[in-house]
């Protein structure tokens, strides 16, 4: 997290770079956060850094829609200003050399590495797979066609205050499930189907739609399999359902402008260690998943893949105090991400257990697939990253720093990004300068309130220096990648 007076001269640029890349002409060219085996500091003055984004996820049967190459004149993101940038999180100069040296290695004898262990299935490199599907696949049928069986995912979804909305097959159209006959079991069955493992919440709510989806008694293993099209639900009653209890803070203490955040504060925040030093932040979302940035496990550096080289925190406000750690079952990369444009910049982590909540450790909620925060809505961002552009090591302690949504006509202008921004992104932060999240940061949540819930909205991704004038944050664009994320996490539910 930065904070600037924004009439001072940015000071100059350092940044953690991953995969070298050719700058842009008149940019710096920068990554959000250290790259696993990939970074050093290198000063490019007058050429600024660019930071890796990712676009939403795209699932079937989406159409995915590749943006093209940046020109050399638009500006790419730079490590200063975003979370894509990695810090270290060492306490001494000693641990700062040995986390060198053990990331050299990994970076020299990477490919070496993994391959001597590829006996052991936990330390096989994640590869994400592309489903294939028939030309006859029919999807949210309750038959599953594509060898992945991505044909019945993203057939369920959440609509405004929770409704719970399911894909009709014969019509395409997503329709409100009728509350008579429902029971804790189909609740706990759709949470199961996404990834929840089971419910938290279920209540009756009044629909507007004259059209819903009523139980049919059978038995399947989805619950778009379960029901079928009802002229009306009696009374107009539809089930509302909420897989966790999310979004939640057990501290609400803050200064605006860039502080620490205190414990409980934000308790969805985790911290991915590779090779024992802090790299990326993430969101937990489920007891079994992490939403973060796809940046983060760059492909030239093969041990970046491999889960066992990972380690996640949860619950914890300093790298100085750490908790048992979270071990990783698979690395899950957005099949579209992009590293030249760092577009579809997401990734999901599927944990080895699930994680116990409480007070301090607790997920984030998932915005609605209608869910939007307007330009000038105040969010938050929160990681251990460098506090100042250019900073040798991250934060110790947990930051956190408000900053507010900036319409994307504005960042693509050019007098911001000049077209950089994909529809997968998002900006955030002060166009004066001065609030803004910084190496060390990336994969981290931007988080906005409403209804006394606070909703991931964005994954930290890339941005020009820290703090700068007209240089705000960019975001993956969560709404826009929720049908990815849900996808997956069904894919790979528990």
């Amino acid at each position: 997290m930065a904070h600037y007076n924004p009439d001072d001269p940015p000071p100059p640029y350092s940044s953690v770079v991953g995969p070298t890349q050719p700058p842009l002409q008149g940019y710096e060219e920068v990554v959000h956060g250290g790259v696993p085996g990939g970074s050093v500091w290198v000063t490019a003055p007058n050429q600024p850094y660019y930071i890796p984004q990712q676009p939403p996820p795209v699932a079937p049967p989406y159409v995915v829609q590749h943006d093209p190459p940046l020109p050399r004149r638009s500006k790419r993101p730079t490590c200063g200003n975003n979370a894509c940038c990695y810090g270290s999180s060492g306490g001494t100069a000693f641990l700062l050399v040995l986390v060198a040296i053990a990331i050299w290695l990994g970076v020299r004898y990477g490919v070496k590495l993994v391959a001597s262990s590829l006996d052991n299935s936990d330390d096989r490199p994640s590869v994400t797979e592309k489903d294939t599907c028939p030309s006859s696949t029919v999807q949210c049928d309750a038959q599953r066609d594509c060898d992945l069986g991505s044909d019945e995912t993203n057939c369920v979804r959440f609509g405004p205050g929770s409704t719970l909305q399911v894909k009709n097959y014969k019509d395409g159209r997503f329709l409100p499930v009728c509350y008579q006959g429902w029971s804790e079991s189909y609740s706990n069955q759709a949470c199961a189907q996404l990834g929840f493992r089971k419910s938290y919440k279920t209540e009756s709510v009044q629909s507007s739609s004259s059209t819903g989806l009523k139980l049919t008694g059978k038995t399947s293993d989805t619950i778009q399999g379960e029901v079928d099209v009802s002229p009306s639900c009696p009374g107009q009653q539809t089930v509302a359902l909420e897989c966790t209890n999310c979004g939640q803070q057990h501290s609400t203490s803050r200064i605006i402008g860039g502080s620490i955040a205190q414990l409980g504060q934000w308790p969805w925040q985790v911290s991915l260690h590779f090779y024992g030093s802090h790299t990326c932040g993430g969101s937990l979302v489920a007891p079994d998943f992490v939403v973060t940035a796809a940046h983060c496990f760059p492909k030239k550096t093969t041990s970046s893949l491999v889960p066992s080289n990972w380690r996640v925190y949860g619950g914890v406000v300093s790298q100085n105090r750490l908790n048992t750690p979270y071990l990783v079952q698979k690395i899950i990369i957005n099949e579209f991400y992009d590293p030249d444009t760092n577009d579809f910049d997401i990734a999901l982590l599927k944990l080895k257990q699930p994680v116990e909540f409480s007070n301090n450790v607790g997920p984030v909620c998932l915005p609605t697939f209608d869910q939007t925060f307007s330009p000038g809505t105040t969010c938050w961002t929160s990681g251990f990253g460098t506090t100042e552009e250019g900073a040798a090591k991250g934060s110790p302690d947990l930051m956190e720093v408000a900053v507010k949504i900036i319409d994307t006509s504005v960042c693509n202008s050019n007098m911001v990004y000049g077209g950089a921004l994909t529809q997968n992104m998002m900006c955030a932060g002060d166009l004066s300068g001065g609030k803004d999240s910084c190496q060390g940061d990336s994969g981290g949540p931007l988080v906005c309130e409403a209804d006394n819930r606070w909703y991931l909205v964005g994954v930290t991704s890339w941005g020009v220096g820290c703090g700068r004038r007209n240089r705000p944050g960019v975001y993956s664009n969560v709404n826009r990648l929720l049908p990815w994320i849900y996808s997956k996490m069904q894919q790979e539910r528990p």
